[in-house]
């Protein structure tokens, strides 16, 4: 995975499809507010990520 990434936030209001949450390979339902996650190097690989399965994510990847 590349170094940096765009994050940007998803409002629920605006949340319209059902996504796999690469972090916990569970669903954001539609109405949820979530995570778009962009990788700098590769926009393609766009994710939409729960709040707290980024968190996660960034933790791990930080080893914290």
């Amino acid at each position: 995975m590349p170094e940096g990434e765009m994050v940007t936030p998803v409002q629920p209001y605006a949340a319209r499809k059902r996504y796999a949450c690469p972090g916990c390979n569970g669903f954001i339902e539609p109405g949820e507010g979530h995570l778009v996650v962009v990788p700098d190097d590769y926009p393609d690989l766009r994710r939409h990520w729960h709040r707290a399965c980024w968190f996660l994510e960034q933790r791990r990847r930080h080893g914290r």
